[in-house]
């Protein structure tokens, strides 16, 4: 398995992963969220040998636009196929300009998506988007956690990292930064709160208390631009994890290099 972050953050989010793949059969390729120019998406991709028309499924997290913003436009380009939950789908129509969407794949929080030899479990989330959802995929011999927009740690969390072999975590603000920041009070109220995104500390905390063994990396995602810095974020969890795990970073501007589990 493989993935690479196209982008990641309030500005826009988008992952691509390979999955299941072998030598006389082509791998499964995801796309997961769809917050970046359909253009941004294919050249970023196709810097890495890939073509966009090639993605057998777009899988939706929730409905902010950061996340949801241009896959009409995945889908008419691209001919990508999405997977969405039916009240996430109605509330990104209504908050974003989707244009015509010929026909969408719904499922519900919580049910596994089977995919040729690949499943996706989808987990639901008490982050304030409506019917979110994050996924694991798991192809048999791995597990891929794509862990962001997760409202707090909540139950199970924990245990789903537990049972990962790399995750895409979200480690959005860091705590001084955020209290000492530009945004109002009840941005900052949201962010913290039970609906909003996990700290750098809580992440990392996460990453201590859960990874096992078997996790081969974990790559720090949703970093908050106001909020945040990438060099503090890795040397927080630097600071909590330790050594023992390699600790990667996702951008805001541009593709990772490929990560594979």
């Amino acid at each position: 398995m493989l993935a690479i972050s196209l982008q990641s953050g309030s500005n826009g989010n988008c992952t691509y992963v390979e999955a299941g793949g072998t030598d006389s059969k082509p791998a499964l390729r995801l796309l997961v969220d769809a917050g970046i120019s359909g253009k941004r998406a294919s050249q970023r991709l196709a810097s890495h040998g890939r073509d966009m028309r090639n993605v057998d499924a777009l899988l939706i997290t929730h409905d902010h636009g950061d996340h949801v913003r241009s896959m009409g436009v995945y889908h008419r380009k691209f001919g990508l196929n999405i997977h969405i939950t039916r009240r996430t789908y109605r509330t990104a129509c209504k908050r974003c300009s989707l244009g015509n969407i010929a026909e969408v794949t719904h499922f519900k929080a919580g049910q596994d998506l089977i995919f040729k030899d690949v499943t996706v479990e989808t987990i639901p989330t008490p982050h304030d988007g409506v019917d979110g959802v994050v996924f694991v995929i798991d192809d048999g011999h791995s597990r891929l956690g794509i862990l962001t927009d997760l409202g707090h740690n909540f139950d199970g969390l924990a245990e789903i990292i537990a049972s990962l072999d790399a995750v895409l975590l979200e480690s959005n603000y860091d705590t001084e930064m955020l209290a000492s920041g530009p945004y109002p009070t009840f941005v900052k109220e949201r962010i913290r709160g039970p609906g909003g995104h996990i700290c750098n500390i809580e992440a990392a905390e996460l990453l201590k208390a859960a990874a096992g063994k078997r996790m081969k990396w974990a790559a720090l995602a949703h970093l908050s631009q106001a909020n945040n810095d990438p060099q503090l974020a890795l040397s927080t969890h630097r600071s909590i994890v330790g050594d023992r795990l390699p600790i990667h970073l996702t951008s805001r501007y541009a593709a990772t290099g490929v990560f594979r589990v």
